[in-house]
């Protein structure tokens, strides 16, 4: 299993190593190491992060993909499983030559990440990487129907959707004076590992002017927060926006469990965000509070097809205070949570990897 990030707040890849595990393989995760990262939790499968002279830009990409090239081929292995656009020229490579099955999960659409969008002659040559492989897969996963729609056009290749949806929760036994939460106010979340520019975190920050008697509790990394904490204090509003910084999951949770109101405001500004559909969606579902999220298709379809919540239609300032008022003094809030409750039996992990243990055995059978 192969993921360039450092392994340590990487959900979706360490549940589809626990399925790997729990049917009877023995799991590689490789990944990578930094200079900012933590020592890892214990896992019941094996865990490898490459120790490389690089840590950004096109020498971090190159050495990547020689390294693990190098650390896939001299290995035995009956599945290869690829983790995004960056990492997949290595494990196809070595998929070739060895004749060992491959897997592909894309996480998103890869080429028009804003990161690419924004250097068109980088995105050309990931596009390039793209356009020679995938259509030559033949197991291939990506997160939701519209990802899978732009695939499908592009490249006439039938991906399988596997959305981004945590295990079932447990009950939280932490309450907010434990966590140093404010115990007389409401508390509206945004978290992520991903807090970064055209996401509607800037604006939801500056929605809090507008907003009383309830603080905006913001968890996770990303390469907005220092904008975001200069926001803060430009405006005068440091008793409204709790900043927590990238967390274990379960940590984060046991927040989020504590909040009344979850936020997910990414903007069209891309392909990729259009289509988008944040982890959050479902671990504020399976916290049991409602959700405001961003008129996106995929974000919209969740909310209104379970009513979990509402749509804004403008991610602007004010149109998110009003909407965060209304909806904090609603009163369709029980039914909001209660059909939270009811939802999150159907979107969680255990029913959803049904998709990928069915892949697997299917490869293996």
């Amino acid at each position: 299993m192969s993921v360039i990030n450092d392994l340590s707040t990487d959900q979706r890849v360490h549940k589809h190593c626990l399925l790997l595990h729990q049917l009877g393989f023995e799991v590689l995760l490789i990944g990578r190491t930094t200079s900012a990262s933590k020592p890892l939790d214990t896992r019941p499968y094996l865990t490898h992060r490459m120790h490389l002279p690089f840590e950004r830009g096109p020498l971090f990409y190159a050495s990547f993909n020689v390294v693990l090239f190098f650390h896939l081929l001299f290995r035995k292995s009956e599945i290869l499983f690829s983790n995004d656009l960056d990492t997949l020229l290595p494990n196809f490579l070595v998929a070739r030559l060895k004749g060992t099955r491959l897997i592909y999960d894309s996480h998103e659409y890869f080429t028009e990440v804003p990161e690419l969008v924004s250097r068109p002659k980088v995105q050309a040559i990931w596009r390039s990487i793209e356009r020679w492989i995938l259509p030559k897969l033949t197991f291939a996963l990506t997160v939701n129907a519209s990802i899978a729609e732009l695939y499908k056009k592009a490249y006439g290749i039938d991906m399988k959707v596997l959305r981004n949806m945590p295990k079932p929760l447990d009950k939280a036994f932490k309450t907010r004076k434990e966590l140093g939460l404010p115990e007389d106010k409401k508390i509206v979340i945004l978290q992520g590992s991903g807090i970064n520019m055209h996401r509607g975190s800037e604006e939801a920050v500056e929605a809090m002017r507008y907003i009383n008697n309830a603080v905006l509790l913001i968890i996770g990394s990303g390469d907005v927060l220092d904008i975001l904490k200069r926001n803060v204090k430009d405006f005068g509003i440091e008793d409204k926006v709790i900043f927590k910084g990238r967390m274990p999951y379960a940590e984060m949770m046991a927040h989020t469990q504590l909040a009344d109101l979850g936020l997910t405001l990414d903007k069209d500004t891309n392909i990729n965000y259009r289509y988008s559909l944040p982890n959050k969606v479902f671990d504020y579902i399976q916290a049991g509070i409602p959700v405001l999220g961003s008129d996106l298709v995929e974000v919209k379809r969740i909310v209104q097809e379970f009513s979990v919540g509402q749509i804004v239609e403008s991610v602007e300032p004010k149109a998110i205070a009003l909407a965060i008022t209304n909806m904090l003094s609603s009163d369709k809030v029980s039914d909001w949570k209660a059909n939270c409750i009811k939802a999150s039996k159907e979107l969680n992990w255990d029913a959803e990897s049904e998709v990928l243990r069915e892949m697997i055995i299917g490869i293996d059978g």
